[in-house]
């Protein structure tokens, strides 16, 4: 299965459509805070994968139920709740989607087609229950939930082949060795600038305010941006650091993601100052 996905990575001519719907998407979603809320920032992780647990739930329920004799009713409850809560999924999904890199969004492209599918076919079937025609009903609904199958093998690659909507950065602590590490004197570390240094071979960036210093994974959890090359600003009373690729927003004081499309906090690693030297260790 391996190759065919390779090639859907690679499929350009699908850039077209993609590029014209991602503009749509990010017109039609403008403003800040509804971006964030359907990222999951409030969350703490991804939005999208939570809230299709709902109608993938009900659909498959229901697909046991159309087995069962008697259950008529409580699989065409089923496929109607699988229906409505796969709409506000969908939007959240294509939030997602829109803050990926081209290759990604390819793969996601035809993830939600087949998804799309699926809710057309369950629609389909919602209609035809409801109007007696049973037997129409759950042919609608097998096809809907085998589209539905697909669209969620795509999801898994996005996610774990393809890291999307996945923390970039957490890998980076694995590559740490433990114990406490120098970062340099204390004395010449400016204020309220971004800096950045490396623990084995690890960027992280550093950020004086006062007496407290804030050390940070450099790699953007969204996908990789440079948070060194990052601007400073204020939001909420907080010095944040926001990235220069995608606009991620992070509280420099804790790590907190603030504005998406990053739906992870940035890690911050420990820190403590002997001898005048400033040191960091694994969390």
């Amino acid at each position: 299965m391996r190759e065919p996905l390779v090639k859907l990575e690679q499929a350009s001519r699908l850039d077209r459509i993609g590029d014209r719907l991602q503009r749509i998407v990010q017109g039609t979603l403008r403003t800040q805070r509804v971006r964030d809320l359907l990222h999951g920032v409030w969350l703490g992780h991804p939005l999208h994968p939570a809230m299709v647990q709902v109608p993938v739930g009900a659909w498959m329920s229901a697909a046991v139920l159309d087995l069962m004799p008697g259950q008529r009713r409580a699989a065409t409850t089923l496929i109607g709740i699988g229906t409505v809560s796969a709409l506000p999924a969908a939007v959240a999904g294509l939030n997602d989607w829109a803050a990926l890199s081209r290759d990604q969004r390819r793969v996601g492209l035809v993830h939600a087609a087949a998804n799309s599918v699926a809710l057309a076919c369950y629609a389909g079937s919602l209609v035809a229950r409801r109007n007696g025609r049973h037997g129409l009903g759950k042919a609608l609904a097998y096809l809907g939930l085998s589209a539905a199958s697909g669209g969620a093998y795509l999801g898994g690659h996005l996610a774990y082949s393809q890291g999307a909507q996945v923390s970039q950065s957490i890998s980076e602590l694995h590559r740490m060795s433990e114990g406490w590490h120098s970062l340099g004197d204390m004395a010449t570390l400016p204020q309220r600038q971004l800096i950045t240094c490396e623990i084995d071979e690890v960027s992280v960036i550093l950020y004086r305010h006062g007496d407290d210093v804030t050390v940070m994974l450099e790699r953007c959890p969204h996908q990789s941006g440079p948070l060194g090359q990052g601007q400073v600003q204020e939001v909420d009373g907080h010095d944040c650091v926001v990235c220069p690729w995608h606009g991620s927003t992070f509280r420099l004081n804790g790590g907190e993601v603030v504005h998406g499309p990053a739906a992870n906090d940035q890690v911050l690693l420990p820190t403590r100052v002997v001898n005048g030297r400033l040191e960091a260790r694994l969390p």
